[in-house]
């Protein structure tokens, strides 16, 4: 994609970095920010050599939230009704959530309301131990949004759900670890070489299998078992005429790992 006022992205060998980039506002979102997202996680899902997605915020935070300063207030422009508004966050999530390559999230500092929202999209989510979670809607007279009413049962159950959400409380990076929220919490100054560990080790893997397993999982809460092993069978019928998964069979038998191509 072209230049952008909000976000940095980063491309190399097959790890996409997109930086949130309003540290004056603590990365906090707005207009420009959910179509420059929409836009590179479009154009990111089209890409063969984008392996994998890191997520992260510049200046010591994640994000701070949808701005509530900017007239133009989530999305669009301040004469846009609400929901129109609200509409074009809700694309850049759902871009987020559906990109077919596996996303991490690098949360360092705040990541509150929204922000806590776009985290939790990511498929792995790894903190610094000086990291702060919050679903904070309510704090300030709203209910959840981001995808989080789909995501929280989810991920810590129902009753955990509504707590985080009715109390909102900030949770240290430990506590959302326990509930279910994060991975990994690693010491601050270990967080970038951490999740670039990671970022390699997916970049290395085979990018179909990843992709049909990332929506097979992500499916599994809402399909029947039984159409949930067919869907399985019909993935693996997929892998078994690819390259790679060939390319897998022969590194097995060599002894070796498998170079993965994505075909």
């Amino acid at each position: 994609m072209g230049s952008t006022e909000t976000i940095l992205v980063d491309r190399h060998e097959g790890i996409v970095t997109v930086t949130l980039n309003r540290p004056e506002r603590k990365n906090a979102g707005n207009a420009t920010m959910w179509r420059e997202l929409l836009a590179v996680f479009g154009e990111t899902a089209q890409r063969r050599d984008d392996r994998v997605l890191v997520l992260t915020g510049a200046g010591g935070a994640f994000c701070s939230g949808a701005d509530i300063a900017d007239p133009a207030g989530v999305g669009g422009a301040p004469a846009d009704p609400h929901l129109y508004r609200m509409r074009l966050f809700g694309e850049a999530m759902l871009a987020l959530h559906r990109l077919p390559q596996p996303t991490i999230a690098k949360i360092g500092g705040i990541a509150a309301g929204a922000g806590a929202s776009i985290a939790l999209q990511c498929d792995l989510t790894v903190a610094g131990a000086g990291a702060r979670l919050s679903e904070i809607f309510s704090r300030r007279g709203l209910s959840v949004d981001g995808g989080s009413s789909w995501l929280l049962p989810r991920l810590v159950g129902l009753h955990r759900a509504k707590e985080i959400a009715f109390f909102a409380d900030v949770l240290s990076a430990e506590e959302a670890a326990a509930y279910g929220l994060v991975n990994r919490v690693v010491p601050d100054d270990e967080l970038d070489a951490f999740v670039d560990d990671w970022a390699r080790r997916l970049a290395a893997g085979p990018p179909l299998a990843l992709s049909l397993t990332k929506r097979l999982l992500n499916n599994g809460s809402v399909v029947s078992m039984a159409q949930a092993l067919e869907d399985e069978a019909r993935s693996q019928t997929v892998n078994f005429g690819t390259a790679d998964t060939a390319e897998a069979m022969r590194a097995f038998a060599e002894r070796r790992e498998p170079t993965f191509e994505g075909r």
